[in-house]
């Protein structure tokens, strides 16, 4: 069991950078698969990245697909979504979540890209791109 948290938001222009930080407390966090995910008002949740307990693979949405970076630190049980070229429409809470890999799944390249597919969240990082 991991405990989340994300920091890292805040307001920012278009164009402008941010690198959100999501950081995990408990056991063995380089066994877990970890996705950032973001809500609009009025909007559903919706992925935005993942990465695979070992690093790889890597999955981004297409619409930050170029502009958005995911990577993981597993000695300081950190994830890091670093955010370039920001535009209004990116304004949204961002949510980091992470799964426990079984044992057998170890080995696989599978993407969790879906909300019921992660058991752990953290309460998230508001993030607002001004025009």
């Amino acid at each position: 069991q991991v405990q989340l948290v994300e920091s890292g938001g805040g307001l920012v222009q278009a164009g402008d950078s941010l690198t959100l930080s999501c950081l995990a407390s408990g056991r063995a966090f380089n066994l877990y698969d970890v996705g950032w995910f973001r809500q609009a008002p009025g909007r559903e949740r919706e992925i935005i990245a993942t990465i695979r307990w070992s690093g790889q693979p890597t999955y981004y949405k297409e619409s930050v697909e170029g502009r958005f970076t995911i990577a993981r630190d597993n000695a300081k049980n950190t994830v890091f979504l670093q955010m370039s070229t920001l535009k209004p429409e990116d304004t949204a809470v961002y949510y980091c979540a992470a799964n426990r890999v079984k044992e057998t799944d170890l080995g696989s390249a599978y993407v969790r890209k879906s909300v019921s597919e992660y058991d752990y969240w953290g309460r998230g990082t508001q993030v607002t791109v001004s025009s």
